[in-house]
Order: C-alpha cells, then sequence, then structure tokens
C-alpha cells in the first residue's frame, strides 16, 4: 500500500509538466495531465475519480489535439499558405526551436518554435510565389494560428485539471 503513496506525488508532477506542455510545443500538455490523473486515480482505487472521467479528460486528450493542427492549418490556409510552406514550418520550427534552445532552455524551445516556423513558411513562400507581402502574410497567419491553438490547449488544459481536482477532492 506504502507503494502506492509514492504514486500521488508522480501524478502531481505529471499534471505539472501538462500544465506546461500546453504552452512548451515538444511536451504533450493534454496527454500528460490525463496520464497524471490515471496515476493519482490508480493510486485512489478508481474510488474518488473514475473511469468515466479518465473517459472525458480522454476526449479533452482528442479535442486538443484536434484543434492544435485544425486551427493552425486552417488560419495558415485562410492567409495564403500552400501546402509546400507546412514543410518549411516544421522545419524551421525543428531548427528554430533547436538553435534557441540552446541559450534559452525552455523560452528558447517556445519562441525559437514559432519564430523558426514563421521564418521556414516565409522562406518557402517566398522561394515558391516571389511576392514578399504574401509570404509575410502567410508567415503571420501561421503565427496567430499556432498562438489561437495555444490559447484553446491552455484553457483546455486547465479545464482538465479543474475537472480533475473537483472529482479527485471535492465531489
Amino acid at each position: 500500500m506504502q507503494n502506492f503513496q509514492l504514486l500521488y506525488p508522480l501524478s502531481y508532477v505529471l499534471i505539472l509538466l501538462g500544465l506546461i506542455g500546453a504552452v512548451v510545443p515538444v511536451l504533450p500538455g493534454s496527454l500528460l495531465i490525463w496520464l497524471g490523473a490515471f496515476v493519482w486515480a490508480n493510486a485512489n482505487g478508481f474510488k474518488d475519480l473514475g473511469w468515466g472521467t479518465l473517459a472525458l479528460l480522454g476526449v479533452m486528450v482528442v479535442i486538443t489535439w484536434g484543434s492544435d493542427l485544425a486551427l493552425t492549418t486552417l488560419i495558415s490556409r485562410k492567409s495564403g499558405a500552400s501546402k509546400k510552406a507546412v514543410l518549411g514550418a516544421i522545419i524551421g520550427g525543428i531548427l528554430g526551436g533547436a538553435l534557441l534552445t540552446w541559450v534559452f532552455p525552455i523560452a528558447g524551445t517556445i519562441l525559437g518554435g514559432i519564430v523558426g516556423a514563421g521564418i521556414g513558411i516565409l522562406v518557402v513562400e517566398y522561394l515558391t510565389r516571389r511576392n514578399l507581402r504574401a509570404s509575410l502574410k502567410a508567415a503571420g497567419g501561421y503565427i496567430l494560428g499556432y498562438l489561437a491553438s495555444a490559447a484553446l490547449q491552455v484553457t483546455l488544459c486547465l479545464l482538465m485539471i479543474l475537472i480533475f481536482w473537483l472529482q479527485a477532492f471535492i465531489i
């Protein structure tokens, strides 16, 4: 039974990492929150936090991932980004995140990923279209889509934590 007592702190760490992951691109925030809730429920014998709540939180994980893809893609495409620009965003985001992470570990990952992806789209769009204004609009659309997605992810992750807290400690 004492081994289960060690699971509670682990669950809180996973939930905290999940909240950080709602903003940091590399960490799967909502999935870590779900995993933390699962670990806590397991340690509690699923008495206060049952499978129904875990299923609801699981649906929220899927919504979080889907909204991330949908918002970023939709707003980028509305801004004129081509399908080729997605590859530029991926490469630019990885390179930008990697470069700035060396200087600023967490902030560099976030900022480098966003700025790098925007620069990646800008470069690909400019090389494809030779139109700086359209390329800037596409890159700006991607950044706007990412920020909208991040805001929604943070909101959903906070809601997941609230549901966990209510089920585990209040209801």
